[in-house]
């Protein structure tokens, strides 16, 4: 700035800062083409024209900002057109990378399935997705290979027995997390059942809630394991007791992955079950109100609560958008030990639940249908999905367990894993997204395969089972960061100076009592077909130099780079 000593007859004025789009402080011209495609139509009412136009008129009349904007807000992604290697990623142009065929999400609240629906799902995938399913890790089941000219029939199905696809994906609040035992988990807080299901029966499809900044992802848990991964959520509700009011929930804003981790962080009040609903919707409209919409990769709410901080942000929740003041609350206890459910478990009603361990989330229709009928064989009406993308049969007579088990586990759905079975994750990958670099699905499928006899002989010393994720790009869908060993895909060099499939390497991640980012070792890349002997070398390498129950993280964090590698 020039001195005022200098131009007298020109007083100095202060410079505008640029805004980041905010609406609350009146910047509602859009900014980029997302906000304008929002602004233009608001993306709900896109099911009118797949109804009565694409369905009939076929892919080929559905108009791009359709196509790769609004249709997400009813569970629909063009998925990548077969054949672009991961090299091209990036670099052509979208409707380059655009096949005919869409990914579909169903999206399951809480996860909460009866068997009827299951089995519709299964039929459905049978009939028009070419018998695909895959197990999200955010309780959803995702379809492929589905045609546009299906979705009204496919539609019609789902919500005959009360499922939907409705803001499965977009800039909207997508599916509620919640625990997988819910209301019959003997060590629960709380049931959260009848909070999620208020959130989404009052605001689900809102149209006053469908254009937010980006993505808003939820959960809802009264179970002390955090079985709904709270610590990286926009928002989380985690049970917790207050010495005067009893169960309620403890209220955390801002977690998230992709290129920018942050943690969640405590907002330190207490909110009572009858208030859950009004309390996220109160969150909600902060996201869309104050939320930054200039750049799409600053445009989550952990960018809002990192600039904010925890005070300031519940001080404009109470003030402006409950209109009261938020009761002050303890936190919660951190969990240790597992919090996947996998195995046989007793309920409170006294009958048992089964969890079983799926391959990296891939099933099929055709399975999710033999899982439907088993579970109705042994007397049982509700099956619920996790955020490991495993499956589990609730109200099963103890009479009846290991009929159970022995039957889900001819579908390759088992209930006592290996360690390696047990923590693998995987993201969709290069076989149908379009995000992504590398092939994640089938890599993670024999990489368990491939550990389980690399490591036979130690199998029985991992006490905690080492988590692994794969993800296809940076995004962090399968949760890379806070994993053991997560492995983001990426172009990496082989030994002879070729580009080829491989993996960025990030160690000791964690949630809970490890809660953190793992550690990148400099400039350390694995190729795809390196990865089995890596994380034999690393795995023995922690058996071998671990204290007396030391976890994985807990090593990462002292050991030696070389060690690492």
């Amino acid at each position: 700035m020039v001195p005022p000593t200098e131009s007298p007859a020109r007083p100095t004025r202060k410079r505008k800062g640029r805004g980041e789009g905010q609406w609350a402080l009146g910047y509602r011209e859009p900014l980029n083409a997302n906000e304008r495609s929002k602004k233009d139509d608001n993306p709900l009412n896109v099911r009118q024209r797949i109804e009565n136009i694409y369905a009939h008129r076929g892919f080929d009349s559905i108009d791009p900002g359709d196509l790769r904007g609004r249709f997400r807000w009813w569970g629909l992604y063009t998925q990548r057109a077969p054949g672009i290697p991961g090299a091209r990623t990036g670099t052509i142009e979208p409707e380059e990378l655009d096949d005919s065929y869409f990914m579909m999400r169903v999206r399951i609240d809480g996860g909460a399935l009866t068997t009827e629906q299951l089995r519709v799902i299964g039929e459905v995938s049978q009939t028009y997705a070419r018998d695909t399913a895959d197990i999200t890790d955010r309780q959803n089941v995702q379809l492929h290979w589905v045609r546009v000219e299906d979705v009204p029939t496919i539609w019609e199905k789902l919500e005959g027995v009360g499922l939907s696809t409705t803001e499965a994906c977009g800039d909207c609040p997508r599916v509620i997390l919640g625990s997988p035992v819910a209301g019959i988990a003997a060590d629960e807080i709380i049931d959260a059942t009848p909070a999620i299901a208020e959130i989404t029966e009052r605001y689900i499809g809102d149209k006053s809630l469908s254009n937010l900044p980006r993505k808003f992802k939820s959960a809802v848990s009264g179970s002390p394991r955090w079985d709904t991964v709270p610590e990286i959520n926009d928002i989380s509700l985690v049970g917790v007791v207050h010495p005067e009011h009893g169960p309620g929930y403890d209220l955390w804003v801002g977690g998230g992955l992709s290129t920018n981790p942050k943690l969640a962080v405590r907002l330190g009040a207490w909110v009572p079950q009858e208030d859950v609903a009004e309390v996220w919707h109160g969150v909600v409209q902060i996201f869309r109100d104050y939320g930054y919409r200039r750049l799409r990769h600053r445009a989550r709410i952990k960018f809002l609560i990192n600039d904010w901080g925890a005070e300031k942000f519940r001080q404009v929740l109470e003030d402006e958008y409950l209109g009261r003041k938020l009761i002050d609350g303890p936190a919660p206890e951190a969990p240790s030990g597992h919090r996947d459910h996998l195995g046989v478990h007793e309920q409170v009603d006294g009958n048992y639940y089964v969890g079983v361990k799926s391959a990296a989330g891939r099933v099929s229709g055709s399975t999710l249908m033999e899982v439907a009928k088993a579970a109705e064989r042994v007397g049982s009406k509700r099956v619920r999905t996790t955020v490991e993308q495993n499956l589990l049969v609730l109200d099963v007579p103890e009479s009846e367990v290991d009929g159970l088990r022995a039957d889900l586990a001819k579908l390759g759905l088992h209930a006592d894993p290996s360690p390696w079975r047990r923590g693998v994750m995987a993201c969709t990958g290069i076989e149908f997204c379009k995000l992504a670099i590398v092939e994640t699905k089938q890599r993670a499928i024999d990489l368990v395969a491939d550990l389980e006899q690399r490591l036979a002989d130690v199998q029985a010393g991992v006490t905690d089972p080492v988590s692994i994720n794969l993800n296809g790009c940076p995004n962090a869908c399968a949760r890379t960061q806070v994993a053991d060993i997560g492995l983001k895909g990426q172009m990496v060099p082989d030994g002879n100076g070729n580009q080829v499939e491989g993996f960025q390497v990030h160690l000791g991640g964690g949630l809970s009592i490890d809660a953190g980012f793992g550690r990148k070792i400099r400039g350390h890349k694995v190729t795809s077909a390196e990865v089995g002997p890596y994380v034999e070398r690393l795995v023995r390498n922690y058996l071998d130099q671990r204290a007396d129950g030391e976890r994985f993280a807990q090593w990462v964090a002292r050991a030696e780079e070389d060690d690492l590698k």
